[in-house]
């Protein structure tokens, strides 16, 4: 664009890892345009991780599954609202958003010939590569589309009443190193078996490691790290439930490792630069991996098969010929478990961890 527009739409309706991850896009825009409004929209339910990011003016969130009514007049709130706005998605919804809000309009679209009519509503659209392209540099793909210069800084922010929130949480905690670990994702899929994470929490807490449970606050969340709590070593704190987005990255940011799963809070972790083991089964590493803190956006950090570590980040890939087969489970649908995942052995998980810290990890 010739001259900075006053104002900026974001459009990233779909997960909190999503959000995360468009977060470079938001820097490099708000660092080329300081003075420019950047608002964001997104799903209500996933705000939490840009709750505290500076780059923004205002958070608009819309439901998941609006009432038609509702879902009307938002839209016509939007209505020519912005000199821009950008879909980070390539869904119908996203860009039917980025053209009702923005008088300039861009976004991600499939080159596919049967999604060609959303060009329609576009004044310029970057291809969107769903196999082999990382989704921070996706979304990167949006800057050079405006001339604007890329910065690859995935933005993890908290509030100081976040940071509070942890200070209460862990008051009664001896002063050892924190083992933090994420054992619940959204989908079966992902997930890692119960006895795994019984295992590495008794030999990290047997070398001197505080270890805390962080989880969100949904039912099926609250009951299975209640349940793996139980089993875990004297002096375990479960924190699923008791924090908010914001103040689970600050959390994150005060343990001496991670482990967790294809999961937002993994990317959490990766980006602040704590030592991460992320545990990958079916998932496509090349698109979804954690982005390592520091890595340059000129390329991916992950191949597509096998474990491997990028400056703060170890990817576990999960034990079979077959993995990543980028399906939803064995039993093709997001309430399947991974064989691949079901089958990784604790002491593979155990040598990652030692790998990650160095060595054998110490009080």
């Amino acid at each position: 664009m010739r001259t900075p527009p006053r104002s900026v739409l974001i459009i990233v309706t779909r997960r909190i890892g999503d959000v995360l991850l468009a977060t470079p896009l938001m820097r490099s825009i708000k660092r080329a345009w300081p003075e420019t409004a950047l608002d964001v929209l997104v799903f209500e339910g996933t705000q939490g991780v840009i709750a505290a990011n500076p780059d923004l003016r205002r958070i608009l969130t819309v439901p998941e599954r609006p009432g038609w009514l509702a879902h009307l007049a938002f839209t016509l709130k939007l209505l020519r609202h912005y000199d821009l706005a950008l879909s980070a998605l390539r869904g119908d919804r996203p860009t039917f958003y980025a053209f009702i809000a923005g008088r300039w309009r861009a976004g991600l679209l499939d080159a596919r010939r049967s999604e060609r009519w959303k060009r329609l509503l576009l004044h310029h659209w970057a291809p969107f590569d769903d196999l082999n392209t990382h989704t921070v540099r996706m979304c990167l793909a949006l800057a050079a589309q405006l001339g604007v210069p890329a910065h690859g800084e995935v933005a993890v922010t908290w509030s100081d009443d976040d940071a509070a929130q942890v200070d209460r949480l862990l008051s009664g905690t001896p002063m050892r190193p924190i083992a933090l670990l994420h054992p619940y994702p959204k989908f079966n899929y992902k997930m890692w078996h119960h006895r795994g994470w019984i295992e590495i929490a008794r030999w990290l807490a047997g070398r001197g490691q505080t270890i805390v449970l962080s989880g969100g606050g949904e039912k099926p969340e609250l009951e299975y790290v209640a349940e793996l709590a139980r089993e875990m070593p004297e002096g375990t704190v479960n924190a699923a439930g008791k924090l908010t987005l914001g103040a689970s990255a600050c959390l994150a940011s005060r343990a001496r490792v991670y482990v967790g799963p294809d999961t937002a809070m993994t990317h959490i972790a990766a980006a602040l630069g704590v030592p991460t083991v992320a545990l990958f089964g079916p998932s496509n590493t090349v698109k979804w991996g954690p982005w390592p803190r520091g890595h340059a956006i000129e390329s991916n950090p992950w191949r597509r098969c096998g474990s491997q570590q990028v400056s703060n980040v170890i990817l576990v890939q999960g034990a079979a010929a077959c993995a990543p087969c980028m399906l939803e489970g064995c039993g093709r649908t997001i309430a399947s478990f991974s064989d691949c995942l079901q089958h990784l052995p604790a002491s593979r998980v155990m040598a990652a961890i030692n790998q990650a810290l160095g060595g054998e990890p110490r009080g």
